[in-house]
């Protein structure tokens, strides 16, 4: 009966037995479903990677250049000798 009270509380009365079924869930129970559904989206293609937001402050466009294939920096040596 509590879990009732807390799903009256949280959004009013919960006619959805899917939603019902989640609120009796414990939290360890519904941790592992939420694993369950990132697995399947990973699966069908999803990634975690963030969509590109262009009203960011923190949004610069897009990288200079592309990435060197073996890893490195792509800084290149300019001058070896004494200046």
């Amino acid at each position: 009966m509590a879990i009732m009270n807390e799903i009256n509380m949280i959004q009013g009365p919960v006619t959805d037995a899917e939603w019902q079924d989640w609120y009796r869930l414990t939290p360890q129970e519904r941790w592992l479903e939420t694993l369950k559904l990132w697995d399947f989206y990973l699966s069908v293609g999803g990634t975690l990677d963030p969509e590109p937001d262009s009203q960011s402050p923190f949004d610069f466009g897009e990288a200079s250049g592309p990435i060197p294939a073996y890893g490195g920096t792509g800084v290149r040596v300019v001058r070896r000798g004494r200046v």
